[in-house]
């Protein structure tokens, strides 16, 4: 008998509690729909307003004067100046960013300029160049070739210079 009477109080909530959800819906979404066309929020306002810093912003390093452009696949390119058959620096313009690039010795004959501190590396072989970036461990450029290496002409490495003089 108890369980009869607990299922009907239940059961006599529900209806009510049903009803009046109801009747507070339908009156909440009129309420709102005369809010939406009487008044919109305003928008929120920053306190401190940022003045524009327009050498921070527009910080473009020149390229290089006597640099060679390597174009790369994707439509990539990069110039670089320096001599790699004999310098020990080059530099290479990526990025509207001027990179010095220090030689690092390898065992493989190619050649690696590689600059620790901005995480820049360049490797360049006979047929191609790669551009590098440590940081994120991904490759910048790939496939990248002078206007002579287009031509069949191998990279001017160092490398390749001492092969020609051995011979």
């Amino acid at each position: 008998m108890k369980k009869l009477m607990i299922a009907a109080m239940i059961g006599a909530l529900s209806t009510t509690m049903l009803s009046v959800a109801t009747d507070a819906t339908a009156a909440d979404t009129a309420t709102t729909t005369t809010k939406k066309a009487v008044a919109k929020r305003p928008e929120p306002r920053r306190l401190i307003k940022r003045k524009a810093n327009p050498t921070k912003e527009a910080k473009v390093d020149p390229i290089p004067e006597g640099a060679e452009k390597w174009s790369c696949k994707d439509g990539l390119a990069f110039e670089m100046k320096g001599d790699m058959k004999r310098d020990q620096v080059v530099t290479v313009h990526w990025a509207n960013k001027n990179y010095t690039l220090p030689r690092e010795t390898t065992t493989t004959g190619a050649d690696r300029f590689h600059d620790a501190a901005t995480g820049m590396d360049l490797v360049v072989i006979p047929t191609k160049a790669m551009l590098f970036q440590d940081k994120d461990s991904s490759r910048l450029a790939d496939e990248c070739k002078t206007v002579a290496m287009e031509q069949g002409a191998p990279a001017a490495t160092q490398s390749n210079a001492v092969n020609k003089t051995g011979n």
